[in-house]
């Protein structure tokens, strides 16, 4: 953890938490980081995200609206069609970095020492 800033009162470094774990709520599941990898590259539309991501549309929109309000997506009109991109690229460079090194980890579980493990659960 980064070290703390003596200028921040016990009430800041509060709110810093809260707002940390805010982010981490919204990022939280499964469909929402299927959202982030698919919009990474690109933007694209609702309907290229159905075709791309196992799910109803209802379920889709539901987690593009609270990424969209969350400020992590963008999102603009094209006609009739909603096309969403990447807001918050540090959100989802965070997302790849956790995804990617959970990966490592599953490929090679005896290769990473447990202090070094994302999800110790994987070296058991």
């Amino acid at each position: 953890m980064a070290e703390q800033n003596l200028t921040e009162t016990p009430a800041e470094n509060a709110r810093v938490f809260e707002l940390a774990a805010e982010l981490f709520g919204v990022l939280a599941t499964p469909m929402r980081l299927r959202i982030l990898s698919a919009l990474c590259d690109k933007e694209k539309s609702v309907s290229q995200l159905l075709a791309e991501i196992d799910t109803t549309q209802p379920n889709l929109s539901q987690h593009l609206n609270l990424l969209y309000r969350s400020g992590v997506l963008a999102k603009r009109k094209e006609g009739t069609q909603v096309i969403y991109r990447v807001q918050s690229e540090k959100a989802v460079n965070l997302c790849r970095t956790v995804c990617t090194q959970i990966a490592i980890e599953m490929d090679e579980p005896g290769a990473i020492p447990p202090s070094e493990r994302l999800s110790p659960r994987l070296g058991a």
